[in-house]
């Protein structure tokens, strides 16, 4: 059984998993989902509902491209805004994980 302890975490520090794969190239949802259940462990029934939320909220954008092996894909990319927010969001989680880090006595 999964800790849900462990899930909150996951699900916490998903969209900036997901910001941080667009930052570095556009990619269809299909592989953004695998990477992440690879990666980090979490379920498409997870990851595709934050796909949508991101488009709605306006931090990515969205396209199809006709694919040889089945339907078309869906691929994203970041808009400005979502660039702005994965350069903030970014920040924050690293302030977060130096403060966790004091805590655990991994850093002085």
């Amino acid at each position: 059984m999964t800790d849900p302890n462990d899930v909150q975490l996951k699900k916490g520090a998903l969209e900036l998993c997901v910001l941080a794969l667009l930052a570095r190239r556009e990619s269809y949802a299909y592989e953004i989902a695998s990477t992440l259940a690879e990666r980090v462990g979490m379920g498409e029934g997870t990851i595709y509902p934050l796909m949508r939320r991101m488009q709605s909220d306006g931090l990515v954008a969205t396209w199809l491209v006709e694919s040889t092996s089945g339907p078309p894909r869906k691929y994203y990319r970041l808009t400005p805004a979502g660039r702005t927010a994965y350069e903030a969001r970014s920040r924050e989680w690293r302030s977060f994980v130096d403060s966790v880090d004091l805590f655990l006595g991994e850093r002085q």
